[in-house]
């Protein structure tokens, strides 16, 4: 295997193919390994490079308040493989982006399969010594073989750290009950029906709590004292903090009017296109650990839902991290090896927008490493550079966890007044704004300076 005219990528998800597409654009050849179908996950369903395991959502697409959207952006500025599929298989999601699962898998497998450059490996690599000194880029995210992650272990000196991820329950359309249920987006956003509703009483609510309370839960195997991520929170992890917390996350019932009931409903459960058809629905925030059928009788309590028949029910499975800010320089190299790049949600970044960013970035530094051309990084004040630093430089190794993109990882802003010499701090809406515009800015201008 010992072939230095070539990258090798191990790990065929978001971050892995978006690294190879980048690189293959600069003419290098990759080695892409993926482990599918011949060793399976639990919670893989098809045998596509790039499947969606958990939601069918990019999260907001707002560029101009929401850091996410800022992330989208600088990625279509890049000429991102996963960007341009998720916006030519977008599904309603009110101000969203949200995909066609199946379509956008389909189009990135076939878009990576038919790439000259890259040759696609159906093997599971157990560790990296095959490779010698050959560039590496590790993109295996939270579903990371036992016998890969014990390696990593070793050779970081270091326990990987892990937590559960959970996946939302899939309703077939057609069984869900439109005399109940009602189209609408909170506060009529995006086309303004983008996710179908279902209403619950006082008591319907609190009788849904103690249902989800006493439901046989699935076993935690091995993993029992592997925390949640807080973005992908189980609802029965979620009610442990309170029987009416539900009702200020997924079940909020704010923004939203019932066009068939005068009265105001206590709670809302939201159901959000899954595929270009529109005949699957995923239930909005519904992560569960819940067995399979209660899984069923739990949420046909929901008011609309009770004949529902589901596509796929809920699950869970273990993610893992690596402490990147004590492991990694700030090229994502090892710093014990630095042949050795890291990509993905195995570095310590949460959702598939962020996991994208990531690969995109390492394939980018592997190419110039492979071409002895030093690599400029984002400016930190870009959503890509904020992202990329936190994982390398400004997060505290002991206290490592799982991070979204947002405007917190981004520098403070502040403007000095016309009047006097005095910083003025800009606060809320207002700073996120000109933090977005300065981030989009310094974006380009970086992308132009790299040749993108």
């Amino acid at each position: 295997m010992n072939n230095k005219n070539k990258i090798n990528i191990i790990g065929g998800g978001l971050a892995g193919c978006e690294a190879a597409y980048q690189i293959s654009k600069l003419g290098i050849h990759v080695d892409l390994y993926e482990m599918r179908p011949k060793t399976k996950t639990e919670a893989h369903n098809t045998e596509y490079l790039g499947e969606l395991v958990c939601s069918n959502s990019f999260r907001s697409d707002d560029k101009e308040f929401n850091a996410v959207g800022v992330l989208h952006e600088e990625l279509r500025m890049s000429d991102s493989l996963i960007m341009k599929t998720a916006d030519l298989n977008k599904v309603p999601a009110g101000s969203a982006l949200a995909v066609d699962r199946d379509d956008f898998a389909k189009q990135i497998n076939n878009i990576i399969r038919s790439n000259s450059k890259i040759n696609i490996i159906n093997e599971e690599v157990k560790h990296l010594d095959e490779f010698e000194d050959q560039i590496v880029i590790v993109c295996t995210g939270p579903l990371t073989s036992s016998h890969l992650t014990e390696y990593i272990k070793k050779k970081t000196s270091e326990n990987s750290l892990a937590f559960y991820d959970a996946i939302a329950p899939i309703v077939y359309k057609d069984t869900i009950d439109m005399s109940i249920a009602w189209k609408q987006s909170r506060y009529d956003k995006g086309d303004g029906d983008d996710y179908i509703n279902c209403p619950l009483s006082e008591e319907q609510y609190y009788k849904f709590i103690e249902n989800v309370k006493i439901a046989p839960k699935m076993d935690f195997k091995n993993f029992e004292d592997t925390p949640f991520f807080e973005g992908c929170m189980p609802i029965e992890e979620i009610i442990r903090r309170g029987d009416e917390t539900l009702r200020f996350g997924p079940m909020k019932p704010v923004g939203l009017t019932n066009p068939n009931k005068s009265e105001e409903p206590y709670a809302i459960v939201q159901l959000r296109q899954d595929n270009k058809s529109g005949t699957l629905y995923n239930i909005v925030g519904f992560q569960t650990k819940m067995k399979h059928n209660a899984q069923k009788d739990v949420f046909k309590t929901i008011p609309g839902l009770e004949e529902a028949e589901f596509a796929r029910l809920g699950g869970l499975h273990r993610n893992t991290f690596i402490k990147s800010p004590k492991l990694l320089d700030p090229y994502l190299r090892l710093k014990k090896s630095p042949n050795i790049i890291f990509s993905g949600q195995i570095t310590g970044v949460e959702g598939y927008v962020e996991s994208s960013a990531i690969g995109l970035i390492s394939g980018m530094i592997a190419a110039h490493d492979f071409k002895n051309i030093n690599f400029k990084l984002p400016p930190e004040n870009t959503a890509h550079g904020a992202l990329l630093k936190h994982i390398t430089m400004n997060a505290n190794p002991e206290t490592f966890q799982p991070m979204n993109i947002n405007f917190g990882l981004m520098p403070d802003i502040n403007i000095t007044g016309e009047i006097s010499n005095k910083k003025k701090y800009l606060k809320g809406r207002e700073k996120k704004k000109l933090q977005a515009v300065n981030a989009l800015s310094s974006f380009k201008k970086w992308a132009e300076e790299i040749n993108i």
